[in-house]
């Protein structure tokens, strides 16, 4: 099944960071993973580990069961994909020294994003994560023990004073918590070898990385998200690394989370071509340098950021990149490949998918983020910034004075106010209304708001509720948001109905009246006078 891949192993990483996938859903998509041509999964678990005993506080309240991770590896098993556990032991700590109780362990007492290396307590608290989570792991080739983006290193107060010895340098700091983290794996998981995120070493010179001791321990993974990177400059990084003395090298591409942190949509022409381009650097390097190739799917960018590209949102990206790197390059063969497992009619590369097309698990997730991600808040704002009534005669000005002509209610507006969710829910449309312009804004609302319900229903199937509040809460709630907060106020802003006067114009209908202007006495002649 390897084709002309360069690369022996595929991994799907699972960046489970805000939204972890139910298990039911994994059961879903693990053999689309594998019909793609995936043959791992590295996991990053974050918060969503069920850590024990002292370490149970780093467990959110979405976290997996022990019974959950064993079925996963279960699931995974079944459809031949190797499980890789993550776990974060030097930057991106933010989940582990958020907390109080281990705030004291930071690098910089104000950031919860490193941990302090000088501190015994440190390397013991990592020891014990690493302990538990490969204890859930048996058998476990590969750990990954993060050490990337290890920000503010070297600018803790313990870290200064070290620093003022000449010989001290923030590299060896680095290399030195590399060191103790690998050397505690191979002491108590011999059968396990870690691998670290490369980007700490890229600038470390070579003979300093090779006297480490480093490259006995782990094995890096070179990674590169960009569409546009420097292949030479990789095949020149892996011949360093091979030099100083690495046994083995991974490459690290992106099918999402890469290209912005509120990112709703990946750009799959984008990530077609970052992976076509390690094709390149596989074929400019040394035969079976790259172990393999880890397409990363970042969920967020990190513990406190929003959730970018929800993982069904991602499918299609994935598959484009998996059958990319499997069969060597992006044909019209592998574009056939990809509709047929996907159910898609029609694969857009450098646009986005068709609406409402696809059969993958969590495809209706996809068409549902695709209405709100092109047309929610544009054409919310489309109203509210454009629309003539609203701009000319209920703006903000108007609106924080609850005024507003009595006429241009009948453009904005219907009269029921009642009906605050729109004809659309009751089974009506616009041609109800008396006038079609007054029935805009509430049709707008009424039919985002039935789609919002739609996704959220869609979204609980796959997700916890903490990830469907927080992404409806993102990227839905606030154009209804304005959509509500509009209507609200021209409610507001409504004059009280005229007293019923006797006569026979108390028999004509509402519908007859018409909209016509009222008598220049009823309202203030001008703004000032109000």
């Amino acid at each position: 099944m390897s084709g002309s891949s360069p690369f022996k192993m595929r991994f799907v990483h699972l960046d489970l960071k805000g939204a972890p996938p139910k298990v039911s859903y994994l059961s879903e998509i693990f053999p689309l993973f594998h019909a793609l041509g995936a043959n791992g999964l590295l996991i990053e678990y974050e918060d969503t580990f069920p850590y024990e005993g002292p370490l149970k506080l780093l467990r959110a309240p979405h976290a997996y069961s022990p019974s959950e991770v064993t079925e996963v590896l279960r699931l995974a098993a079944a459809h031949e994909l190797e499980v890789v556990p993550l776990v974060q032991t030097f930057g991106h700590m933010e989940f582990v020294l958020k907390h109080e109780a281990l705030a004291h362990l930071r690098e910089v007492a104000l950031f919860p994003n490193t941990l302090n290396p000088h501190e015994a307590e440190s390397l013991a608290l990592v020891g014990a994560m690493v302990d538990q989570v490969l204890e859930l792991h048996p058998g476990a080739r590969w750990l990954h023990i993060g050490c990337d983006e290890v920000y503010y290193l070297g600018e803790g107060e313990a870290s200064r004073q070290w620093l003022q010895q000449e010989q001290n340098t923030t590299a060896t700091l680095c290399l030195s918590h590399m060191r103790a983290v690998a050397s505690h794996v191979q002491a108590r998981h011999p059968a396990t070898t870690p691998l670290v995120w490369d980007d700490m070493l890229r600038d470390i010179p070579e003979d300093q990385l090779s006297a480490s001791g480093v490259p006995q321990l782990v094995e890096p993974v070179l990674w590169d998200y960009g569409a546009d990177l420097d292949v030479q400059g990789k095949a020149l990084l892996m011949e360093k690394y091979r030099q100083c003395g690495f046994p083995r090298l991974w490459a690290a591409s992106a099918f999402k989370g890469a290209t912005g942190p509120s990112q709703a949509l990946p750009p799959i022409e984008h990530h077609l071509r970052n992976n076509l381009q390690w094709l390149q650097v596989a074929a400019q390097g040394r035969k079976d340098t790259l172990q393999g190739i880890i397409l990363t799917g970042w969920q967020r960018y990190d513990h406190f950021s929003v959730l970018c590209e929800l993982l069904p949102v991602g499918i299609p990206s994935l598959a484009v990149c998996l059958q990319s790197l499997l069969h060597g390059g992006f044909t019209e063969d592998v574009r056939a490949r990809v509709q047929h497992l996907l159910g898609i009619s029609s694969l857009e590369i450098a646009g986005v998918l068709s609406e409402g097309t696809g059969s993958f698990p969590g495809s209706d997730i996809l068409a549902l983020v695709i209405q709100v991600s092109l047309h929610l808040r544009s054409s919310v704002d489309e109203m509210l910034q454009m629309d003539r009534y609203v701009t000319g005669w209920f703006s903000p000005y108007h609106r924080r004075r609850k005024l507003i002509h009595p006429v241009m209610i009948q453009h904005i507006q219907p009269q029921a106010l009642s009906v605050l969710h729109g004809w659309v829910n009751r089974g009506m449309d616009c041609s109800d209304a008396r006038d079609p312009h007054g029935c805009r804004a509430l049709s707008l609302l009424g039919r985002w708001s039935g789609l919002a319900q739609e996704l959220a229903a869609a979204l609980r199937r796959v997700f916890p509720e903490g990830t469907v509040e927080e992404w409806l809460q993102e990227n839905v709630h606030p154009s209804l948001g304005q959509l509500q907060a509009l209507l609200q106020d021209l409610e507001a802003a409504s004059p009280p109905p005229p007293p019923a006067s006797p006569g026979p114009a108390q028999a004509r209908a509402p519908e007859d009246m018409g909209a016509h202007p009222v008598p220049s006495s009823s309202v203030c002649p001008t703004l000032a006078s109000c």
